[in-house]
């Protein structure tokens, strides 16, 4: 049940959006084993001149970046299969976008089961209801 947020720079795309987007759901699922029907996600793009890697805008710098939160919850995956996320989402993204600059981040965030969910209840109240 990954909350999802993704920055990319440059000028709104709904074409790029929807791609990228669809690249890291499919990812999400195939690497993490995450449910796709329970994947919220969000695209935002950043204007070049609001972009700052080293303390230079990517409008004077050139290329692009992206950044990538995605939340899960804690010990739900291996640190391989992070490793292997973080590689694949890199390699996907490159291929989107041009010129990707080296310093775009991606971030799994490893949420705590008891202070993370959807619909009013904890990813730990769900744990506890089936039993496991």
């Amino acid at each position: 049940m990954p909350a999802i947020t993704l920055q990319l720079s440059g000028s709104r795309n709904p074409d790029l959006a929807h791609k990228a987007m669809a690249l890291i759901n499919q990812l999400t699922a195939e690497v993490l084993g995450k449910q796709p029907e329970l994947m919220a996600t969000t695209v935002q793009f950043i204007a070049k001149e609001d972009w700052f890697i080293a303390g230079q805008p990517l409008s004077k710098i050139g290329g692009n970046a992206f950044h990538l939160d995605i939340s899960i919850t804690d010990e739900t995956n291996l640190k391989k299969e992070k490793a292997r996320f973080l590689a694949d989402v890199h390699a996907g993204l490159k291929a989107l976008l041009p010129d990707v600059h080296e310093v775009s981040y991606i971030h799994l965030i490893d949420a705590r089961a008891a202070a993370y969910g959807y619909g009013g209840r904890t990813q730990e109240w769900r744990h506890q209801q089936a039993g496991v």
